[in-house]
């Protein structure tokens, strides 16, 4: 339920589906396939593999599958195991085909009722439901393939995004958004494309409508119609750069090595036109903003994931910089809870794709059910998402395109727009300008120190082959710290599959000291801060229980390694930069782990890169 491409043209499609499959790649999936259509009368052919789309190459390949119009698909499943039958396409009496990403809420009663009119069900999957309805309301006199979309999606509850073809209308395709992505690509010479992300299609368009809520619409070689409501709408036609470079690996073995090593230069564009030397340019939030701000007296932020853990930062920011009140809910929680929201509240999205389907779904609840918010903004790393499109205002990460699965760069730049946003807010509570100006001087210092940081990767490479036998970890962290340990045990579990828990040091005599002996290494951040001496005594307790210590320190404290405990120093940081400079030895560690391990870095098992499913 990740990827979606479809085709039409005067030539041979299948290599720009297979193509664009493999430029989705990074959002994650457990199979593909597609469906293609050669020659009117001839039927539809489909090809379905369990597994990476070069299995679903190969097999094309084989069968030298071919057709003026296809669609295609990669899954990670949500209804029904991980078969070769469940794969999409799905289709229904070999008429109809399509691919589906989202969740049918009603699928259960609908198959029910398809069932008792005659259809089979070959598949456990909600999007079969679909395929049937289309194909009944084809068979009940709709006589166009849109007719009997727009009424087999009136009847749907939930989220869908669909790319659908008729072996009897085989110069079509018909798509349809209702809570997911889908954009158009409009080509030249009498071809048009369609999918859930453009990269999909950057081989062969840089022209893009993205459909909103609601439309469905109809694609031939030569034209896109789009309707909403029952009404012919038009949308406009965005024209966006490629960035191939971002597709490629280089000179690194994997996705997620080149996007830890692209921290600094990350960084640094995200700071860009936000700040001067001294201070933050408000009007990067937009004209409106300062109104905005203005009004604010407490900020709820829900996030998903590292996200969340990017929130989590954040609160400690909020209060201490702004003196703000803070809440950081989880989003896949946020909306099934009794919500106070107190007036001038600011509510804050945070999602590296801004598809996630919590995320989105906390927006759009907040934004239908809680008046009291001043505004909703949106931090997120894709200009071009739902969440950037449905909230009031906006703060792009400027990270560039994340392939790997497990966020690096756009949590490091989550964390700088997260930090400027505490600052304008606290120049409205009492944050002195001499303050900011420190502030600010601080963090136009951050991708220089995170440099410095990355030059330790050689160092770290060495310490990770002590985790080669391990099956467990506990990382603690203190105050401010706590969410970077947390979002460090994340990374370990995500890539190299070692189980992996984070707690504040202070809590590790009430419970998790049990856990600790010489099979389970213990990772903590140390910055020179005014907890040190707590976290000193926390040390302590690892170490005379026969723990392994491996502690990532501020190269100021002092601290040496011994026989129980090995230390890598960090460059001397400003205390308020902590969080994001202690993130980047953790993922190191994660990623050469994860290598000593033999995992599939950029593509880790049961994982998407884009949760688009609650």
């Amino acid at each position: 339920m990740c990827g979606i491409v479809g085709a039409i043209a005067q030539r041979n499609v299948s290599d720009i589906l297979l193509e664009g499959l493999k430029r989705l790649e990074y959002r994650g999936y457990d199979s593909a396939g597609m469906a293609l259509i050669d020659e009117p009368g001839k039927g539809i052919s489909t090809i379905k593999t369990v597994g990476k789309v070069a299995n679903l190459v190969e097999a094309a390949n084989k069968k030298r599958a071919s057709g003026n119009l296809g669609i295609a698909h990669t899954r990670w499943a949500t209804h029904g195991k991980i078969t070769r039958a469940n794969a999409h396409p799905h289709g229904s009496s070999g008429r109809v085909s399509l691919v589906h990403n989202g969740i049918i809420e009603n699928h259960e009663p609908l198959r029910q009722e398809l069932t008792a009119a005659g259809y089979r069900f070959a598949t456990q999957t909600d999007t079969e439901v679909i395929a049937h309805l289309i194909h009944q309301a084809l068979e009940n006199g709709e006589a166009s393939l849109l007719q009997a979309v727009s009424a087999a999606t009136a009847r749907l509850q939930g989220a869908y995004g669909l790319c659908v073809i008729d072996r009897q209308q085989p110069d079509r395709i018909v798509v349809a958004r209702c809570g997911m992505s889908l954009v158009i690509g409009d080509g030249i010479g009498g071809e048009n494309f369609v999918a859930s992300d453009p990269l999909a299609l950057g081989q062969v368009t840089d022209r893009f409508i993205y459909l909103e809520e609601g439309d469905l619409a109809e694609l031939t070689s030569e034209s896109i119609e789009v309707w909403n409501g029952g009404r012919r709408v038009k949308r406009e036609i965005a024209t966006l750069s490629g960035k191939a470079a971002e597709m490629e690996k280089g000179a690194y073995q994997h996705f997620m090595q080149k996007e830890i090593f692209e921290q600094p230069q990350a960084i640094r564009d995200t700071l860009s036109g936000r700040v001067s030397e001294e201070k933050v340019l408000e009007e990067a939030f937009g004209v409106s903003a300062g109104k905005i701000f203005d009004k604010v007296k407490q900020v709820q932020i829900v996030a998903c994931g590292t996200s969340f853990h990017a929130g989590l930062v954040a609160k400690y920011w909020l209060e201490s910089i702004a003196r703000m009140p803070c809440q950081v809910d989880i989003a896949s929680d946020y909306r099934y809870r009794d919500i106070i929201v107190q007036s001038g509240t600011l509510f804050v999205a945070v999602s590296q794709s801004g598809e996630t389907a919590d995320t989105l779904a906390a927006l759009r609840y907040a934004s239908a059910h809680n008046r009291k918010h001043v505004a909703t903004l949106a931090i997120c790393n894709v200009a071009t998402s739902s969440l950037v499109r449905e909230s009031d205002f906006c703060l792009l990460t400027m990270a560039g395109q994340e392939i790997g699965v497990a966020s690096t760069k756009a949590f490091t730049t989550q964390l700088t727009l997260l930090l400027i946003l505490a600052i304008v807010l606290g120049r409205r509570n009492g944050l002195a300008s001499e303050d900011e100006a420190r502030l600010v001087r601080d963090m136009n210092g951050l991708p220089d120190l995170v440099d410095k940081t990355l030059q330790l990767d050689k160092e770290i490479r060495k310490l990770s082959k002590q985790f080669s036998d391990k099956h467990h970890s506990l990382f603690l962290g203190r105050g401010i710290q706590y969410p970077v340990a947390k979002e460090g045990a994340l990374k370990l579990k995500e890539i190299s599959y070692i189980h992996a828990e984070a707690y504040p040091a202070g809590e590790l005599k009430h419970g998790p000291l049990a856990l600790v002996d010489s099979d389970m290494p213990v990772i903590v951040v140390a910055p020179n801060n005014d907890l040190l001496d707590k976290l000193r005594s926390n040390l302590s307790e690892v170490s005379a229980r026969g723990g392994k210590l491996y502690v990532f320190a501020d190269e100021g404290i002092g601290l040496e390694s011994d026989r129980s405990c090995k230390v890598i120093n960090l460059p001397g940081c400003p205390e308020v930069l902590d969080p994001i400079l202690f993130t980047v030895p953790l993922q190191l560690l994660s990623y050469h782990a994860a290598i000593i391990k033999g995992t599939d870095i950029d593509h880790p098992r049961n994982l998407a890169k884009s949760v688009t499913v609650e």
